[in-house]
């Protein structure tokens, strides 16, 4: 019997009391979804080499044809990239092209974004030392390469990358995250990648790269305006965050560091300061994944992070039953940090990287906004310390008014098997870990990958997840690209509540509204979101905002912050619906 009638015989059992019970169902291949990240052996294979080729690959939905559908991108390390469209039903065709594919690289992340302004996505994509891409939408969501002519050369070894508006003149600027020059001189010609470094300590003494700013000239080609404009960092940049911390209007950015402290960068006219210190505090030292929205249900926007680089030391014959998950440890090498063979690591471990323990500290951090500019860490009291995290996808899955995340996680091979949690928000600012009772865990045929290395069992672990409704039945489903692996799509089979989604077409700033913030008014209470880009690591979720409502069964009002400053306000939107809505002209 397949898994869709499976479920559904679940669900016709649950009790009374399980009628609020979040569970997903795995439709990827039924649903026409066919596609696996191919890993590179020779470096995480047999001879697992620590490098970031153990990073995998990224996953962006998006409309690329404005059919009103979330479509499926999912890259690749070894072998092509695959774009699923959407046919309305929340079944995909493959429409991978040549453009799109980029077999011929080792291909990252990928941030879709109007940086035109003629109403189409195009396409930004990160490689490991394989050159960026970036490809323009001729509107019917054909791609073609645009990189030379659109001054978006670029060659590193980069992470994730994003769209936003950063000087307000209203053309998306891009900012890209890159990390060192880990890969070696030796090319293999095969499967067409550079040999990665082996060790810990060859891959944080590599060169740094820094972070790079192209400003878009509004005419269809950007410039190189890194310099001059604060955004450089340094080195090890993995994710991105852009939002308004401050609320004055500009769009400020953080920064994931996975070796060393994180940043924020307060926008000021288009030039940026570090403002890390006096906003965040301590900030995680390996952090990996990045992402904004309002966890408390107070109105404003928080900021949650997830440190996947302090605990990914862990030996792979480390017994994780005694992995204390919930708590943050007082050094690098965490819940080994009793073991004498790990002092001494521990040491020159920190002289070599200038580990500063007085402005970082292991694990995950959750920052609620205050509303003065200044944030909270709140991440013990609410619960969202967890174990071996890549990225964070956020969402209200279960419609009760209060986001909820999924952060996909695990090691894989030589490792054991690793849970990826779904932190299901109480809404009283804590979270509880669902993902067994929501069918996620463990994953589809079990933890296992079927695959024996050195008398191993390979683990199944994931990378990075996109949120979208792409059945449009009100609840939100996940897109997940896993570590040598094929992709999931989970498909939201919880019960039905109430809800509601806005997808914006600007008219005096970016078209696409990156940027624009939502607040609506449901049973007294406001909620708001945000029109992201890219975010979550090597992610980028459906540009649709959507609200659960709960009980409530109507909207009292929703009002509409455009960027380029507008405010729009909508009066009693229907329930229960997408509304499209474009900002007026005059």
């Amino acid at each position: 019997m397949g898994r869709l009638p499976v479920a559904l015989l679940l669900l016709a059992a649950l009790s009374p009391a399980d009628e609020a019970r979040l569970l997903f169902v795995e439709r990827a291949e039924a649903l026409g979804v066919r596609f696996r990240m191919e890993f590179l052996r020779g470096e995480q294979g047999e001879k697992f080499k620590i490098n970031f080729y153990d990073h995998g690959c990224g996953v962006a939905a998006c409309d690329i044809d404005r059919d009103g559908d979330d479509d499926i991108y999912l890259l690749n390390q070894l072998g092509p990239n695959a774009l699923y469209r959407n046919k309305g039903d929340g079944t995909f065709e493959d429409a991978t092209t040549p453009a799109v594919a980029l077999d011929d690289r080792i291909s990252v992340s990928a941030v879709f974004g109007d940086t035109d302004n003629d109403g189409d996505e195009d396409l930004y994509v990160t490689s490991t030392r394989g050159g960026n891409v970036f490809l323009r939408n001729d509107g019917k969501g054909r791609f073609t390469d645009a990189t030379k002519e659109a001054g978006l050369e670029w060659v590193g070894h980069s992470q994730g990358a994003t769209f936003f508006d950063a000087d307000g003149d209203g053309f998306l600027d891009l900012f890209l995250a890159n990390t060192a020059q880990w890969t070696t001189a030796r090319y293999e010609p095969v499967a067409r990648y550079y040999a990665g470094v082996s060790t810990l300590m060859d891959l944080v003494r590599s060169q740094v790269e820094t972070n790079v700013f192209f400003r878009n000239r509004g005419d269809g080609t950007f410039e190189n305006a890194t310099a001059g404009s604060g955004l450089a960092g340094g080195g090890w940049g993995g994710d991105t965050a852009a939002f308004d911390y401050d609320g004055d209007g500009d769009t400020d950015i953080f920064v994931a560091n996975m070796f060393g402290g994180s940043q924020l960068y307060r926008n000021g006219s288009g030039r940026f300061e570090d403002v890390t210190d006096a906003t965040l505090g301590r900030t995680p030292w390996g952090a990996v994944g990045a992402k904004v929205f309002d966890y408390d249900g107070d109105g404003r926007l928080d900021l949650f992070v997830v440190d996947m680089h302090s605990d990914m030391w862990t030996p792979f014959d480390y017994d994780l039953r005694k992995v204390e998950e919930t708590r943050k440890y007082g050094k690098f090498f965490g819940a080994l940090d009793g073991q004498s063979r790990f002092r001494d690591a521990e040491t020159m471990f920190a002289e070599v990287t200038r580990l500063d323990y007085e402005r970082t500290f292991f694990g995950n951090a959750l920052y609620r906004a205050r509303g003065d500019g200044t944030f909270e860490e709140t991440s013990a009291k609410a619960g969202v310390e967890t174990f071996w995290p890549w990225g964070i996808a956020s969402g209200d899955f279960d419609n009760d008014g209060f986001e909820d995340a999924f952060l996909p996680s695990g090691m894989g091979y030589p490792w054991e098997y690793w849970r990826s949690p779904l932190l299901r928000n109480n809404g009283n600012g804590t979270f509880s870990d669902v993902a067994a009772e929501a069918a996620l865990d463990p994953p589809p045929g079990g933890p296992l990958l079927g695959l024996r290395m050195k008398g191993r069992d390979a683990t199944k672990s994931s990378r990075s997840a996109a949120v979208a409704d792409f059945d449009g039945d009100g609840r939100l489903d996940l897109a997940v690209n896993n570590f040598n692996d094929r992709a999931f799509v989970y498909m939201n089979r919880g019960p039905k509540r109430n809800w509601i989604s806005f997808r914006l077409e600007g008219a005096r700033g970016c078209r696409d509204a990156t940027g624009a913030i939502v607040r609506l008014s449901a049973a007294g209470r406001v909620r708001i979101s945000q029109v992201h880009a890219a975010g979550g690591y090597l992610a980028q979720s459906s540009r649709a905002v959507h609200f659960g409502l709960g009980d409530a069964e109507a909207v009292e009002w929703a009002e509409i912050a455009w960027p380029g400053g507008r405010v729009q306000r909508i009066d009693a939107p229907a329930a229960n619906r997408l509304h499209r809505i474009a900002e007026p002209r005059e």
